[in-house]
This record gives structure tokens, C-alpha cells and sequence, in this order.
């Protein structure tokens, strides 16, 4: 605001929140003045609105990266360490088999220790399992989304040798579906430094 004074001098007030200060000048210089500070106050209000529109865009590119690294979702492991094995089974009962070797975990969906995947979005995810096997015993393994099967890997030969069953399918899931390697009872699978035996997955597309 502006306060009239002598025909000399005239005081203007500035208030900037919680600063104040009194500007004094003569009658003549006062429009130079004024448009100075006129000006200038836009120039202040230009900058902030500047800083939070930079922070609003910081804020909307923080989020399109988080949208982007749920949808960034693959991984593939073997069932063995390198220098472990080189069998797994047979057993008495169904077993899920864990795929210890993380070769892919984009995401980190799939959990090492426990062999299961777990979708963190909706979407389309395709999966597949190949089981090698060695010396004359069958190989098979399920592929379970939760608790129900969906496909089969299975190879048999009578005479000793290797042998090896393939399979895959894509699958709709819901956020906190789980798909798994379940081996199947009285069958044994291979593997070895070389990866013989996998499990891997990714998401196709978002739903």
C-alpha cells in the first residue's frame, strides 16, 4: 500500500508475508518506482507458481516410474546351484520344487527360497518349465496356478538314458496369484552347472 506524505517525499509499504520494509522517495521518482516493484512482484509469482509446477511434474514422473516398474515383470531360474545336485527326488508325495538358480528376477516376483511366483499386477503372464532327467527314471512336473493344475511336463523311456518334458501356458492373474513347479511323486529330475532344468515367466500385457 502507499502512504501520501510531504510534497517531498512519499513512503511505500511493502509487505512480503511476514517481511516488511519502507521504501522513501521523492514525488518524481515514485511511478519509476512503482513500476519497479509492480514488476518485480510478478516476476516473484511467476517463480513460485515455475518451482511448483516443476514439483508437480517431479511428482507425476515419480509415479509413471513406479507405474512402469510394476509392469516390468520376468524372471527365470534353474532348479539347482552350480556344484549341488545333480538329483532332486524321487519322493513319496507331490513336491514343490524350488529353482534356487535366479538366472531373471526383473520385479522380483518370483521368490527364490520358496519356488512360488506371485503376480503384483492384473495381467496376462506366460510361463514355462522344462524337467530334464538322466538315468532311466520318469520325469514330470505339474504347473499349478494356486492350487489348481493347469499343465503337465512328462517324459518316460524304459531304457536308461536322458530324457526331458517341456511345457508352458499363459495365465490371467489376479494381484497375489501364485504360480508354482509341483514335481510329481515317484519321478526325479536332473540338473547341473549347465541349467538343464528351468522355470520362468513374465507378464505379456497389463488387464
Amino acid at each position: 500500500r502507499t502512504s501520501l506524505g510531504s510534497s517531498k517525499l512519499d513512503l511505500i509499504k511493502f509487505h512480503f508475508q511476514v517481511t516488511e520494509f519502507d521504501f522513501f522517495c521523492d514525488s518524481e521518482t515514485l511511478p519509476a518506482v512503482k513500476h519497479f516493484f509492480h514488476w518485480r512482484l510478478k516476476f516473484l509469482s511467476w517463480s513460485l507458481f515455475w518451482e511448483e509446477s516443476n514439483s508437480t511434474t517431479g511428482s507425476l514422473n515419480n509415479d509413471i516410474s513406479l507405474s512402469l516398474s510394476a509392469t516390468h515383470v520376468a524372471f527365470s531360474a534353474a532348479v539347482l546351484l552350480p556344484g549341488t545336485g545333480p538329483y532332486v527326488g524321487p519322493f513319496n508325495t507331490e513336491t514343490t520344487l524350488v529353482f534356487k538358480h535366479v538366472v531373471t528376477n526383473i520385479g522380483n516376483a518370483y521368490n527364490p527360497y520358496t519356488g512360488i511366483f506371485t503376480a503384483p499386477v492384473r495381467g496376462v503372464y506366460h510361463f514355462e518349465l522344462h524337467m530334464f532327467g538322466h538315468g532311466g527314471v520318469a520325469v514330470g512336473a505339474y504347473l499349478y496356478k494356486n492350487q489348481g493344475l493347469v499343465v503337465i511336463a512328462y517324459e518316460h523311456q524304459t531304457a536308461a538314458g536322458e530324457l526331458s518334458g517341456s511345457n508352458g501356458a499363459s495365465l490371467l492373474l489376479e494381484v497375489g496369484d501364485q504360480v508354482f513347479v509341483r514335481l510329481l511323486d515317484g519321478r526325479r529330475i536332473y540338473d547341473n552347472q549347465n541349467h538343464h532344468t528351468t522355470f520362468s515367466g513374465h507378464l505379456i500385457f497389463t488387464m
